[in-house]
């Protein structure tokens, strides 16, 4: 088997989107990696337990950085890493569930059970060998933002990099002029 075999590289090429299904949000670090999608055998899989992972900094910080520690793999959250997504939830713990399926900043972001993440690839996400650089879009952006996935020595596909968590249009419930 070569660095990437047919389930870690696109056959497609490179405009396949991948829908992620949870049926329900886990309550533990436990449940979290029990998830099909935990064991990180796809840069899809890696990428939607991203997002997952983000959505719980809002009402548990700590359990929210384990998650993504472990999305991370041999390569955990740094202090200046930590500092960063805080200041990124000072005013807008709304941004992670807009990447779920029909979460608009109509409906104040929430989106409908089961929860659904897209994502998608483009013909230059695997330029760079061992990497995938995936999309996902947001309910409030106008264009997906970029998830980058590492490819390690144990075949699974670790979080390298995101851009999940820059700002997005306002929920209808905060906009003062509407």
């Amino acid at each position: 088997m070569g660095l990437f075999d047919s389930t870690q590289k696109p056959s497609s090429g490179g405009n396949r989107s991948e829908e992620i299904v949870f049926s329900s949000l886990p309550d533990t670090l436990e449940q979290f990696k029990a998830l099909p999608q935990a064991q990180l055998q796809t840069p899809f899989d890696t990428a939607a337990m991203t997002v997952l992972a983000f959505c719980f900094y809002p009402g548990n910080p700590e359990l929210s950085l384990q998650m993504v520690d472990y999305l991370r793999g041999p390569r955990p959250l740094s202090n200046y890493d930590r500092s960063f997504i805080k200041d990124r939830f000072r005013d807008s713990d709304y941004v992670p569930r807009s990447y779920f399926e029909g979460a608009t900043p109509q409906n104040d972001y929430q989106p409908q059970q089961p929860y659904r993440v897209r994502v998608s690839e483009n013909p230059y996400s695997y330029q760079n060998q061992g990497y995938a650089t995936l999309w996902i879009r947001s309910g409030g952006a106008d264009s997906p933002r970029q998830v980058q996935l590492r490819l390690a020595k144990d075949g699974k596909w670790y979080l390298w990099e995101q851009f999940l968590l820059a700002g997005i249009r306002q929920p209808e419930s905060l906009n003062p002029w509407a």
